[in-house]
């Protein structure tokens, strides 16, 4: 959500909140210009595990307490999710694997809980990072490209996984060379099969980030209206209602999105040409 005021030009408060919490491995430094491989998100990294700890924590006590009688909120709340995301695996994955169903519910409910931190009033934990010496934080762990593109390429790992699994090495490599034009073109085939498995991620990663980017960097946006006047700052309250509803169907889709296409991207890996 949208909160707050900026400080400075309005470009220098766009780009603080765009800004990650950096530490610099070579120079063990935090260092919001550092740049290069060494350099480690640590915003981005503390609050993806700090949401995934609160799916574990949340799920298992609910699971631990769950009741045959009249359930708790919380109980419905589960069994709905739980429910929804294995209807899903159902009607995408072909045949049964014990890895699919848990696998589908981590990505959506983990997912899920990283783009609502886009909810969060823009300036809130920022002003609170600024108070403990920080001072640069960016809370949305799904508007850096770096875990979107983590979490792509562990799917991309398990496709692999699931194509050895299914079909053997021998099946693997037949299928990459032969399929779809014959073994006459055997090198076109294993091309087209590398490209095809490095889109996966790369559409995967991209696509979550550009949406919850561009909806972080509205909010930001509306955000610079509560400074500039009566007027405006009405006309951004009225934004910022707008746009965080609009905002929460797209932060459900995303999250959504990302399951089905891993569940359609490891149900291809297993089904044999």
């Amino acid at each position: 959500m949208a909160s707050g005021k900026s400080e400075g030009s309005a470009t220098d408060y766009v780009v603080h909140h765009l800004t990650n919490l950096k530490l610099d491995l070579t120079t063990m430094t935090l260092d919001p210009y550092a740049t290069g491989f060494w350099v480690v998100h640590i915003d981005s990294i503390v609050f993806s595990l700090l949401l995934g700890g609160l799916f574990l924590w949340f799920f298992r006590k609910v699971a631990k307490s769950v009741t045959t009688g009249v359930p708790s909120g919380a109980q419905n709340l589960v069994e709905m999710v739980v429910d929804f995301v294995d209807t899903q695996v159902k009607e995408t994955f072909p045949g049964h694997h014990p890895l699919i169903a848990p696998l589908a519910l981590t990505i959506f409910v983990w997912v899920f809980l990283m783009n609502c931190m886009d909810l969060v009033p823009v300036d809130l934990l920022p002003t609170l990072a600024t108070g403990v010496g920080l001072d640069y934080l960016k809370v949305v762990p799904s508007t850096d490209v770096n875990i979107t593109f983590g979490l792509s390429l562990s799917v991309l790992a398990l496709i692999f996984y699931m194509n050895i699994h299914m079909k053997g090495w021998g099946g693997l490599g037949k299928e990459a060379l032969t399929q779809p034009f014959g073994a006459k073109l055997a090198p076109f085939n294993l091309l087209l099969r590398i490209v095809e498995e490095l889109a996966k991620p790369i559409s995967l990663s991209l696509r979550l980030f550009g949406n919850l980017f561009a909806g972080e960097l509205i909010f930001i946006l509306i955000a610079l209206l509560f400074t500039q006047g009566a007027v405006l700052f009405v006309t951004g309250l009225a934004l910022h209602w707008l746009w965080a509803v609009f905002h929460i169907l797209v932060v459900t889709l995303q999250a959504f999105v990302f399951m089905v296409l891993t569940i359609v991207y490891l149900g291809l890996a297993a089904e044999h040409h």
